[in-house]
């Protein structure tokens, strides 16, 4: 994606995550370590991958099966807590791994019921420390439009700088035209500002358009400036910024 700061960490990296990282399952507490390793398994961000011995062993169930990867051999584990039971979330590392992750355990993040960074709850996956999410005031003329109809127009925007993201742009919802969206059930959450309050699909030259803006009623601490603006994906909607219309940019979101 040109014009854009690009992940530069490398598939298989390995680095300390210096944060105590915890997660639960069904209530009880699976995992408590200041010792961390993240692993790069693809570009964009890390997986944990943590020390057995900050493992709580009694609920791991060897499922007596290996599973290969670059990283080496791993032994699968499931998670057994009461009545609750994820089945192989857990690869244990063992003689043949990456320098580093010998007797380290990778969980499934979505096999646990939350994952914490000190006390703050993180979502989707680790949080990239060669990543930035800065939410920036800004005084640029900003329009939105689709398909010829204005969805929005603002002097005021938020401009939210996202390592590897397109520069999406936050508007007051005094400046969005409301008669073209439409409410959704949807929600989504990430790693850096939260849990979604709240999607909107966009009707446009009568056709509806699913889920083109969304809104984050409680962002993260970093990025509260955010908190209640409106922001459009730029890969499906017309963008014109200080009068220049900018190009829809290509990424998973298209």
């Amino acid at each position: 994606m040109p014009g854009y700061p690009k992940a530069i960490a490398e598939v298989d990296r390995v680095e300390p995550a210096p944060r105590r990282i915890r997660a639960f399952v069904a209530g009880e507490q699976v995992l408590d370590t200041t010792g961390a390793r993240y692993v790069w398994e693809w570009q964009f961000y890390p997986q944990y991958y943590i020390p057995v011995a900050d493992v709580a062993r009694a609920l791991l169930v060897d499922e007596q099966r290996t599973e290969q990867s670059r990283r080496g051999t791993a032994r699968l584990h499931g998670l057994r807590v009461g009545d609750t039971s994820r089945p192989s979330c857990g690869r244990w590392y063992g003689d043949d791994a990456l320098p580093g992750l010998r007797d380290t355990i990778r969980f499934d993040w979505a096999a646990m019921d939350g994952w914490f960074e000190e006390d703050e709850e993180v979502f989707v996956h680790p949080r990239n420390p060669y990543a930035r999410a800065d939410a920036l005031r800004s005084t640029r003329t900003v329009r939105v439009e689709l398909d010829g109809t204005v969805l929005a127009e603002s002097t005021s925007p938020v401009l939210l700088f996202e390592t590897g993201l397109p520069t999406r742009y936050y508007l007051n919802r005094t400046s969005v035209d409301f008669r073209h969206l439409v409410p959704s059930a949807t929600t989504t959450s990430c790693p850096y500002k939260g849990r979604t309050g709240r999607y909107w699909s966009v009707r446009a030259d009568g056709t509806v358009h699913p889920d083109l803006a969304w809104s984050y009623d409680f962002p993260t601490g970093a990025l509260l400036p955010i908190a209640g603006l409106v922001a459009f994906y730029n890969e499906k909607v017309d963008l014109i910024v200080d009068g220049e219309r900018l190009a829809r940019p290509k990424t998973h979101f298209s």
